[in-house]
C-alpha cells in the first residue's frame, strides 16, 4: 500500500493525546453514606468495572477513528499491475483489406470493427489510427468518427510489418499500446517480429463464418483466329461444396455470353469467343463469398500491325519474312551497312540475326530501345567473339555467353509456363520432334530457360522487364548449323517474341502493383494524358519516349473498373484495372501468428483491460467509511454502555 500524501501520516503522533486524556482523567468516586449499605456493596463493585470497560472501549474507538481519519487524508492506494505503462501512447491498426468484407456473426467484419470502435472508444482517449490506405495521427474518436464511417475497403493487401514500420517511425519518449484488428488472412509469423519488446500488443481477430469463395483470377487470350479471339477466364474456388456458379461476359455493359459452371477441382477455365475488335468490358460471377473478386475488368484493342526489323544478311533472314506476314506485321530486313537508325525507335521488335560485330552506336540505340518497351532478339554468329557479345549483353542484365563448342546437341525441353508458350500448347507434349544444333555457345543466365538442350544447358533464354524482353539464342539457327527453321517451334517462338502483350493481349493491370504501361501516341511536351471513367479521374506519372508514352499509376485508381486514356478529350486507348486477388482465400487466415500476444475478443474488452491494469486502486474512501463507522460506534458506546 502506498500514499499520495505520506506527510499526513505524521499526524498519527496526535493519537498520543486521547491516550493521555484517558490515562490521566481519573474520575474519583464520592462516598455517600446511607443508614444501611449492605444491599449496595455488590452494585458498587459492578459499576466500577463497567466504567473501566467503557473507558477502554471509548479509547480504542477514538484511536481507530482518528487513525482512519488521518489515513484517509493521506489517500492510500494499491499500485496498478501495469502502472509503468500508464503513459503509453495508443495506436490502432485496422485491417481494411478486401478479406474483411467477409461476414461474421454480426455482419461484415470491417463494418463491425468500425462500429465497435465508435461505440466503445472513450472520448478522452487519444490514439493514432493506421489502416491499409489511411493514417490519422494523434486524434480521438470524435475527430475521426466521420472518416471511420466513410472508410472504404483498400486494394492494398494487409501487410502488418509495413504498418508497424509506420508506427515505429513515430519517435516518442513513451512506449506504445498497439491494438491490431485483422482477420489474419495472409498474416505471417515473421511479420509480427517487427513489434518492439517494450510495446504492449493486443490482437482482435474477427472470424468469417462463411469461408467458401469463388474468384475470377485472370483473363487471357487463349487463341487468336482469323476473325475471333478465344479468351480464357480462369476461376479459383476456395473451400468446398460449391453448387453451380453463373458467369457472364459483358462488352460496354452489354451482355455477350452467359453460362453455368461447376467445380470438379479448385480451378476452372472457361472459354469465350469474341470478335477480333475493340473489347472494353468485364467478366462477372455470382457467389455467396467475397464480392470484390467477382468482377474482372478487361480491355482488348483491335490488333494493329506490329513493326519488326531484322538486321543481318538478307539470305539468312528469308525465313523471318515467312513468319512476319504482311497481314499482321510491317516487316523489313536491313544489312548492317544499310541500316537507317532513325527507323529503330518506331519498331516493336528488333532481331539481330547473326551479326559478326555490333557497332557501339547500335548498342547504345538498342539499350534505349529496350528501355522504352521494345523487344530484342539476339541470334549470335559463329564468328562472334565471346568478349564482344558479353559486353553488349551486359547492358540488359545478368546473362553471359561462353566459348563456342562443336558437337551436335538436341533440344529436349520446352518451358510450357514461359509467356512465349503459355498459350501455344493445350497440353504438355512428350513425343515432340525437337530440333538440334551442330555448334553452340555456352549460355548462363539467372532467368529460366525457354528452350533447353539435353545436357540441361539453355538454347533460348530471356531477360524481362515490365515493358519488354531480350531473347538470346545460344547458337546460330541458319540451315547449315541447325534444323530449327524446319521445326514446328519456329513460328510460335518468333511470332510471340515480336508481339507486344499491350498491343495484342488483354490490358488489365492490377491496382497497387505499379506496373508501367506504354501507349503509342503523338503528344507535345506540354500535353498530359489523363486516365478517367465516369466516376474517377487521375493523372499518372508519364514519360515521353519519342512516339510512345510510358505511364506509371502508383496506387491509382482507387476503385477497379474500365478506364480510358485521354489526350484532352481524345481517347488514346482503353485500359482496365482490377484488385489484387491475394485476399480471396479466406482459409489462409493465420491466427497462430498472434499466439505470442494478448488476444482479446473486442475493443471494449481491450479498453477495460487497459483501464483495470493501469488504474491504481484507491482505498481512502474505505477509511472515510471506517471513520464514520467508529464515530457511530462511539456514540452507541456512550449511550448504551453504563
Amino acid at each position: 500500500m502506498q500514499f499520495k500524501h505520506p506527510e499526513v501520516l505524521y499526524f498519527l503522533f496526535l493519537l498520543v493525546i486521547p491516550i493521555l486524556v484517558h490515562l490521566f482523567q481519573l474520575r474519583r468516586f464520592k462516598k455517600e453514606y446511607f443508614t444501611n449499605v449492605q444491599f449496595l456493596k455488590e452494585l458498587s463493585i459492578q459499576t466500577r468495572k463497567s466504567s473501566t470497560i467503557k473507558k477502554w472501549l471509548l479509547l480504542f474507538t477514538r484511536l481507530l477513528l482518528f487513525a482512519c481519519l488521518i489515513l484517509a487524508f493521506a489517500q492510500p492506494f494499491f499500485t496498478a499491475v501495469d502502472s509503468k505503462k500508464a503513459n503509453n501512447e495508443m495506436y490502432i491498426i485496422l485491417d481494411n483489406s478486401y478479406s474483411m468484407q467477409a461476414k461474421g456473426k454480426k455482419g461484415e467484419l470491417l463494418k463491425r470493427a468500425v462500429q465497435d470502435l465508435l461505440e466503445h472508444t472513450p472520448e478522452s482517449q487519444n490514439f493514432s489510427l493506421i489502416t491499409n490506405s489511411e493514417t490519422y495521427w494523434n486524434t480521438d474518436i470524435k475527430n475521426v468518427q466521420k472518416d471511420l464511417q466513410d472508410l472504404k475497403y483498400s486494394a492494398t493487401p494487409f501487410r502488418l510489418d509495413n504498418l508497424i514500420a509506420k508506427v515505429n517511425a513515430r519517435k516518442s519518449a513513451f512506449n506504445k499500446d498497439i491494438i491490431v484488428i485483422t482477420d489474419a488472412v495472409g498474416l505471417e509469423t515473421n511479420q509480427t517480429k517487427s513489434f518492439r519488446k517494450e510495446d504492449n500488443v493486443y490482437f482482435i481477430l474477427p472470424q468469417a463464418e462463411q469461408k467458401n469463395n469463388v474468384a475470377v483470377d485472370s483473363v487471357y487470350i487463349q487463341q487468336t483466329l482469323d476473325s475471333f479471339y478465344e479468351i480464357g477466364v480462369k476461376l479459383s474456388a476456395n473451400g468446398s461444396g460449391f453448387t453451380e456458379v453463373p458467369i457472364a461476359l459483358y462488352n460496354q455493359n452489354k451482355l455477350i455470353a452467359k453460362t453455368l459452371i461447376t467445380f470438379e477441382t479448385n480451378t476452372k477455365t472457361v472459354n469465350f469467343t469474341i470478335p477480333k475488335e475493340d473489347f472494353h468490358g468485364y467478366v462477372s460471377i455470382t457467389d455467396k463469398g467475397l464480392a470484390y473478386d467477382n468482377t474482372y475488368f478487361l480491355s482488348i484493342s483491335k490488333p494493329s500491325k506490329t513493326n519488326v526489323i531484322s538486321i543481318g544478311d538478307t539470305d539468312k533472314s528469308k525465313f523471318l519474312s515467312r513468319i512476319y506476314t504482311a497481314d499482321e506485321f510491317n516487316y523489313n530486313n536491313y544489312p548492317i551497312a544499310n541500316l537507317d537508325y532513325n527507323l529503330l525507335d518506331k519498331q516493336d521488335a528488333i532481331i539481330l540475326n547473326e551479326l559478326k560485330d555490333i557497332p557501339q552506336a547500335l548498342q547504345t540505340t538498342l539499350k534505349s530501345f529496350v528501355n522504352k518497351g521494345g523487344n530484342l532478339v539476339v541470334i549470335p554468329a559463329q564468328e562472334s567473339t565471346v568478349a564482344a557479345i558479353n559486353s553488349f549483353l551486359s547492358n540488359f542484365g545478368a546473362i553471359q555467353m561462353k566459348a563456342l563448342t562443336s558437337g551436335e546437341k538436341k533440344m529436349t525441353k520446352i518451358n510450357f509456363n514461359h509467356p512465349l508458350f503459355s498459350t501455344v500448347f493445350e497440353k504438355k507434349i512428350d513425343n515432340f520432334q525437337y530440333p538440334s544444333t551442330k555448334t553452340s555457345f555456352g549460355l548462363s543466365s539467372t532467368s529460366p530457360a525457354v528452350l533447353t538442350y539435353e545436357d540441361q544447358s539453355p538454347f533460348l533464354t530471356s531477360l524481362s522487364n515490365p515493358l519488354s524482353a531480350v531473347y538470346v539464342f545460344a547458337a546460330p539457327i541458319n540451315k547449315a548449323n541447325s534444323n530449327f527453321q524446319n521445326s514446328p517451334l519456329i513460328v510460335p517462338t518468333f511470332y510471340n517474341m515480336a508481339q507486344s502483350s499491350q498491343k495484342t493481349g488483354v490490358n488489365a493491370l492490377t491496382i497497387g502493383e505499379n506496373q508501367p504501361f506504354v501507349v503509342t501516341t503523338t503528344v507535345t511536351k506540354d500535353e498530359i494524358l489523363t486516365v478517367k471513367n465516369n466516376t474517377e479521374s487521375f493523372i499518372p506519372v508519364q514519360q515521353l519516349l519519342n512516339t510512345k508514352m510510358k505511364m506509371t499509376f502508383n496506387d491509382n485508381p482507387k476503385e477497379a473498373g474500365n478506364f480510358g486514356i485521354f489526350n484532352q478529350e481524345n481517347l488514346v486507348q482503353n485500359i482496365s484495372f482490377n484488385y489484387n486477388r491475394t485476399e480471396s482465400n479466406l482459409a489462409l487466415a493465420n491466427t497462430d501468428a498472434a499466439a505470442n500476444f494478448k488476444t482479446i475478443d473486442d475493443i471494449e474488452s481491450v479498453f477495460n483491460t487497459i483501464q483495470t491494469d493501469r488504474t491504481d486502486t484507491q482505498i481512502w474512501k474505505w477509511f472515510v467509511m471506517l471513520t464514520l463507522l467508529f464515530l457511530a460506534l462511539e456514540l452507541l458506546i456512550q449511550k448504551f454502555v453504563k
